[in-house]
């Protein structure tokens, strides 16, 4: 059992584990101390001062950083420490562009609810002199904007410690201390992979994606245009809680009708891209193991991973699948084989993806990703995105009734659907390998071994009686460590899937913001894949192979898997990138 202390927090004795520290006694008793800097296992600094509390020591302290001791007596909300913190948001607001009515993040901004909370409303305290700082839009993915940062360095604590890349950092010091790259270098020109794990853990504006809403309502406007969209799997898990709905509804009827009334001319699927995926995937996985192919084959689906694996373990290229991303699969389907279908010149086609990611925007500019000189896709906007674009329409989301994917590219099955989980592709993989090389029906279908938010997990599996070892990394300082396994040779691993973002897509770059205290409490990416796997169980079908419109395109269009015509649209190469070099 746990050894538990006893201390006193605004004279309600708390017990706590000890090794706790006064912030997360006080949440345990139901006592919030308001953080900034804070993002739990992430970013715990005390740099901010904002979760100032007395221990009776002879300055305020930290209660992020301090250790809750046996006998403590604290006080957390007394006159001084509300003045204190006041002083502290007047002397953030003293350097920040207070633009809060056009900033991305009015009304989900932790600095603007914290100054709401405390009664600080002009933040012309402490005015002085203020550095204008040039806004870093070059990137296809993430534009960064100093003149709104507060230096809580939680975007640098992500980068670092969670994802092992490391492109920004603090320079100079005092009031010239600022968050940026090396040696005055645009994201664009550093081995940034484009993940976005920056942005949905900044507290403010600072850091957010590429907008490309007005290209997306340029081509609804085009008469000479055909316009498709698909949304990704985790979309439906998580747009919800941008108009006010439980974290983990799942809203993929709404949705659709959503699409449909912002007036897209095709509303089909990435989940039918997802099974797609899957044949092709799954295919690739048996010709390795049957033919002395290089194991072990490692997914291609998240396109952080890909840039994050060419830049940091290019040695590891020959083990990616050459498969493309389901989004990507989808589009190539939609400028050949529905082009054809309709009747419409695929130049005349813009396809539109709906993507919890923001490297989905860096990956769609890639030059591999395309077919007779056209992209595979045009154009990618985020949940964020999607959500404002249905704002701007003044559609009531929350009201609309349940609608359906357009035929041809819009049916799936539940294996599609789970791809935005961490072990999700890696399951999906497994139910169609298991009957494409033993012949037999799979009848248990969940592959819990495979499931759940642990950085690196593993299994072994029983194919027909060979065992299978796989195994899953998410966010990539977790690959990173599952890499070093594989060269240490420690174990014979036949498939591994890594997914650039902690928990996969469900808590990808481009998904709704939570606030770090909610994520005190609350673990997103468990809340988001509960919708998923949900909606996983309550499908008819929940192998890939068994998707009505997958048989349809094959017999109609590809042959089988893996055949010429499928490696020419749905498969893709790869390329060696310098460190901190475009």
């Amino acid at each position: 059992m746990e050894n538990m202390i006893t201390l006193t927090i605004d004279g309600i004795e708390v017990q706590a584990p000890q090794g706790s520290t006064v912030l997360e006694a006080a949440r345990l008793a139901g006592i919030r101390i308001p953080t900034l800097c804070f993002l739990k296992d992430i970013n715990e600094i005390g740099a901010c001062r904002m979760c100032v509390v007395d221990s009776g020591a002879r300055s305020l302290q930290a209660a992020c950083v301090l250790p809750a001791a046996n006998g403590m007596k604290v006080k957390t909300n007394t006159p001084q420490i509300r003045e204190y913190r006041r002083n502290i948001l007047e002397l953030l607001l003293s350097t920040h562009e207070k633009k809060c009515l056009s900033c991305v993040r009015s009304q989900n901004c932790e600095l603007q609810a914290l100054c709401k909370e405390l009664g600080v409303e002009d933040g012309d305290k402490f005015a002085g002199e203020k550095i204008n700082y040039a806004i870093d839009d070059l990137s296809p993915s993430i534009v960064r904007d100093n003149n709104k940062c507060v230096l809580c360095r939680r975007c640098v604590s992500v980068c670092a410690k969670i994802q092992n890349v490391g492109v920004i950092g603090p320079v100079n010091r005092g009031m010239k201390t600022a968050i940026e790259s090396p040696w005055e270098m645009h994201l664009s020109e550093m081995s940034c992979i484009n993940c976005g794990q920056c942005i949905v853990n900044c507290p403010v504006g600072a850091l957010h994606e590429k907008d490309d809403t007005k290209k997306v309502w340029d081509l609804l406007k085009d008469p000479t245009k055909h316009v498709v969209v698909q949304p990704a799997p985790a979309v439906r898990a998580a747009l919800g809680e941008e108009f006010g709905l439980p974290m983990g509804t799942s809203v993929t009827g709404k949705m659709a009708t959503a699409l449909r009334r912002l007036g897209f001319d095709k509303v089909f699927d990435t989940d039918f891209g997802a099974d797609l995926t899957i044949m092709e995937e799954a295919n690739e996985l048996v010709e390795r193991i049957t033919n002395g192919g290089v194991l072990p084959m490692m997914t291609s689906c998240s396109p952080g991973w890909i840039k994050y694996c060419e830049t940091y373990h290019p040695d590891f290229l020959p083990n990616l699948s050459s498969c493309k991303s389901p989004h990507e699969m989808t589009g190539a389907m939609v400028k050949t084989y529905y082009a054809e279908k309709a009747g419409i010149d695929p130049k005349d086609i813009a396809v539109v993806s709906v993507m919890p990611c923001t490297a989905k925007k860096f990956e769609a500019a890639r030059p591999e990703l395309g077919h007779n000189g056209l992209a595979d896709v045009d154009v990618v906007i985020t949940t964020r995105e999607l959500a404002r674009m249905i704002k701007e329409a003044n559609i009531n989301f929350n009201l609309l009734p349940d609608g359906d994917f357009d035929s041809l590219l819009g049916e799936s099955t539940g294996a599609a659907v789970i791809f935005g989980a961490t072990g999700g592709v890696m399951e999906a993989a497994l139910r169609t390998a298991y009957e494409t090389i033993t012949g037999e029906t799979l009848k248990d279908v969940e592959f819990h071994q495979v499931r759940g938010i642990e950085g690196i997990k593993e299994a072994e599996i029983d194919i027909g009686g060979k065992k299978v070892l796989v195994a899953v990394a998410s966010g990539t300082g977790n690959a990173t460590k599952l890499l070093e396994r594989v060269k240490a040779g420690e174990k014979p691993y036949a498939f591994i899937e890594v997914m650039a973002c902690p928990g996969g897509c469900v808590n990808g770059g481009g998904q709704p913001i939570v606030s770090a205290e909610t994520k005190m409490d609350v673990d997103v990416r468990v809340e988001r894949a509960k919708a998923l796997y949900g909606e996983d169980r309550e499908k008819p079908l929940r192998k890939s192979h068994e998707n009505a419109e997958i048989k349809q395109i094959y017999n109609d269009f590809l042959t089988k898997p893996g055949s010429h015509l499928a490696h020419e649209l749905l498969h893709t190469t790869y390329q060696k990138r310098e460190k901190y070099t475009k």
